[in-house]
């Protein structure tokens, strides 16, 4: 079963709504739906005439046949479906089918393609009315404010925007009609998911490292794209099709909380984990990998005339998903996926299997590069191949007959067959026949010249063509009736090759799954419907690889175990690794995969939302600040008590009082929040966050630090979590392992100590205090030696000239 039929019904992640919470007139109400679908990916926006809400779905992945569009619109029922007039064949297909369904026909509006240009598209929604900001905004200062509210990097739903205000503009929906020059009203936007897919935006997925595309290293293979680097999907993926891996990356893209979808995941995982279940498991990965992509496959079979290698690939196809039928109906048929393969890989397969070894000729298809029919298939064609293949002796004879009737002149001649022309008298060209004139021989009719080989038609080669007929492309005819016979009944059961590719799929990902796990010594992690995380010993899936030993930590959060954890600690003591390690550990609970950690119990979220990377693109053209406070915002607007927030230094970016201001704030909003706060891990050097007591006493908060250790004059870091507050960022230790000069060093240190005790920081030409305290001895020793009673002494002078200059320096 597709893990698309099991959505439930969408929410919002901004706020939850429900029917009856919303109370408005059905029959006044229109939804336009706007979608552009890509390579792939879909992106949709929606726009409710009886709110003036724009909703918005941002880029993400769709099968072929548009399952996620389908129930996107069995949910919302848009009266208006708005795309775009070019588009791909996936979903002009699937607007085919709805136009068919006689219980729901929405209005199908087409654009130019140039209406959802990216442009196009921002430059609409910078005209749009947004009555929550002043009249007097400019555009420039409306981009920060619409950069916070929606994502605009997400290019497929921007297309999609465009097209729907576009539509909107034309219809005057929500606009006064007596002030039409106003843009369409938009009161608030609302991100868009389905319910129990988990949102995740693409800041996270870059700051987790979740998938990371690198150009591949081989000059040869560049022309094939990028690559995957060092990311979790490469580590995790371990799928042995092509499709198993669109399948795998689709899991990543739509998280879900289904706790039905993943305990049916977890339960592969545990099957095939366990050490007496190897040997099937090895089976499964060779089989599988003989599977191709049957969707492919049976497109090219529609065709009128399939290439050799089609019908190779499909009898392997076929072939293969029966050795996998029979391996899957031995293991216990109580796991529901076992289950399906055993009912789904019906005795279809053994019918298509079984047909074709039986009617195609493989290795005489490869010789000839085309079909070809085994023997004993058909007893016409059977007799036409025996004729044939008697040919050369025949004509030999007939050759011999012939000479005997032409001009002495000729020593030799053959009777050749040429397929769609026939049976010919061939005779070497002799000297004397310079011409066409000379050409003619009597009872014989002159064909053409062809390497000085004069090719006639006779009496007896007219015979031969009305008796044998043009046995080559009789024999073509046939078999190609043949192979049409053998098309028609493939495509009849077409059903269930879709369902076997579906379910290798899906198969194919849990075994890939299962042998990151044996691989790497995860765990199967208890998956419940409550508040609590609990990792215990758990550890980084991608630096765990990097490193030749990696400590282990735990992570503890509910709501009387305090969800809200500041961790303090010194620079690169790896604070924003813990950070990453829950937040990928969470992540993999969620597509059904097991974690690394000794145990795990992940109460499911609904979202996990990061500020932990700052992904600067000139093309936006907004500060890096600014970028940090766009996902903050989303971080405050969008979080639940479900979610999982991942803070890493924020406040940075700005002047220090205000970063820590803009920090505490948003903290100390996240504790007010109570039961609704989200499981919250936030990492700072602000350790005044903590020392001035500007963070509200709250049962919700831990204070977290990672132990280090002084040896000597070393700082060595031990990278355990431990309940505690760091004192000093030990910069200065970090500065001199980074190779920074002592002398620099040493400069840090002194004015650090300055500035905290208030005193006056001198410029770096400025004596430091042993000088000053040395210059003052020199003086005040050199004034109690001065005798007062000697005559020639000028007090004057002597203040003036020494004394003087000295305090001056100092």
């Amino acid at each position: 079963m597709s893990e698309a039929t099991n959505l439930q019904e969408p929410e919002s992640t901004v706020r939850a709504l429900s029917i009856n919470e919303v109370e408005e007139d059905e029959g006044n109400r229109e939804i336009f739906l706007s979608v552009f679908v890509q390579q792939g990916q879909i992106g949709l926006s929606y726009y409710d005439s009886c709110d003036y809400t724009l909703h918005y779905m941002p880029d993400t992945m769709d099968n072929s046949d548009l399952h996620l569009l389908d129930r996107v619109i069995q949910v919302l029922s848009p009266n208006v479906l708005i795309t775009s007039a070019k588009q791909e064949q996936s979903l002009l297909e699937f607007i085919e089918k709805l136009e068919l369904n006689p219980e729901y026909k929405p209005e199908i509006v087409m654009f130019p393609n140039a209406n959802f240009g990216l442009e196009i598209s921002k430059q609409r929604l910078l005209s749009a009315h947004i009555p929550s900001l002043p009249p007097t905004i400019t555009e420039s200062e409306k981009i920060p404010y619409l950069s916070s509210c929606i994502p605009l990097d997400s290019v497929l739903m921007m297309r999609s925007v465009g097209g729907l205000l576009k539509c909107l503009e034309r219809r005057t929906v929500g606009l006064d009609m007596e002030d039409s020059s106003m843009g369409v009203p938009i009161l608030q936007f609302l991100a868009y998911t389905l319910k129990d897919v988990v949102y995740i935006d693409k800041d996270t997925y870059s700051a987790l490292q979740i998938f990371k595309s690198e150009l591949h290293p081989s000059i040869f293979k560049l022309q094939l794209g990028e690559k995957e680097g060092l990311s979790l999907y490469g580590v995790l993926n371990r799928c042995r099709s092509k499709f198993g891996s669109l399948l795998l990356r689709q899991w990543f893209h739509r998280p879900t909380r289904d706790l039905n979808i993943l305990k049916k995941r977890q339960e592969v995982l545990r099957f095939f984990t366990s050490p007496r279940n190897f040997a099937d498991l090895n089976t499964l990965q060779s089989s599988l990998r003989n599977i191709k992509n049957i969707s492919t496959l049976l497109h090219k079979m529609s065709l009128a005339n399939p290439k050799v290698v089609v019908w190779q690939s499909l009898y392997k196809t076929v072939y293969n998903a029966l050795c996998i039928r029979d391996t899957i109906r031995a293991m216990p048929q109580s796991i529901q996926l076992f289950s399906e393969i055993s009912q789904n890989f019906t005795d279809d397969l053994f019918y298509i299997a079984t047909y074709i070894s039986k009617v195609v000729d493989f290795e005489g298809s490869v010789a000839e590069n085309r079909f070809t029919v085994r023997p004993n298939v058909d007893p016409v064609i059977d007799e036409k191949k025996r004729r044939m293949m008697g040919l050369p002796d025949f004509l030999t004879d007939v050759a011999r007959a012939e000479l005997e009737k032409l001009d002495p002149r000729f020593s030799t001649c053959s009777i050749i067959y040429i397929p769609l022309i026939g049976f010919l008298l061939s005779v070497p060209r002799l000297p004397t026949m310079l011409d066409k004139q000379s050409f003619e021989i009597e009872g014989l009719d002159f064909m053409f010249l062809s390497k000085d080989q004069l090719h006639y038609r006779s009496a007896r080669t007219k015979e031969l063509d009305s008796m044998l007929g043009d046995l080559h492309c009789d024999t073509l005819d046939l078999e190609m009736v043949v192979m049409r016979k053998l098309q028609a009944s493939v495509l009849q059961r077409s059903h269930c090759l879709y369902k076997v590719m579906s379910l290798c799929a899906e198969l194919d990902c849990l075994i890939a799954l299962a042998q990151a796990s044996l691989d790497h010594g995860y765990c199967s992690p208890t998956l419940t419907s409550n508040h609590r995380l609990a990792l215990i010993e758990s550890r980084h899936p991608l630096l765990e690889l990097c490193t030749p030993v990696f400590v282990s930590n735990t992570y503890i959060s509910s709501e009387t175990e305090g969800k809200v954890k500041v961790i303090t600690g010194p620079n690169s003591s790896g604070k924003s690794i813990y950070l990453k390690q829950v937040g990928l550990i969470v992540f993999m609970a969620l597509i059904g995969s097991d974690v690394p950690a000794k145990e795990a119990e992940i109460g499911l979220v609904d979202g996990i939302f990061s500020r932990i990377h700052s992904r600067e693109s000139v093309s936006v053209g907004l500060s890096t600040f600014m970028l940090d406070l766009n996902q903050m915002t989303g971080s405050l607007n969008h979080s639940t008590g479900d979610s999982l927030v991942l803070v890493d230094e924020f406040g940075k970016g700005t002047n220090t009082v205000d970063g820590l201001a803009l920090l505490t704030a948003s903290l100390n909003n996240w504790m007010r929040r109570g039961p609704q706060c989200p499981h919250l891990l936030m990492s700072t050097c602000f350790h005044s966050l903590i020392q001035l007591g500007l963070i509200s006493n709250s049962p919700l908060l831990d204070l977290l630090t990672l132990e280090t250790a002084i040896e000597g004059e070393e700082l060595v870091f031990l990278y355990q979590v431990k309940n505690d507050i760091c004192q000093s960022s030990c910069a200065a230790n970090i500065a001199t392992l980074a190779g920074i000069s002592d002398d620099l060093v040493k400069r840090g240190v002194e004015v650090s100590e300055l500035y905290r005790t208030g005193r006056a920081i001198r410029k770096m030409n400025s004596p430091s205090s042993d000088e000053q305290y040395s210059r003052c001895v020199e003086v005040v020793e050199k004034f109690l030696s001065i005798g007062l009673d000697d005559p020639e002494l000028d007090p004057d002078s002597y203040l003036k000239d020494e004394v003087l200059p000295t305090l001056e320096e100092l």
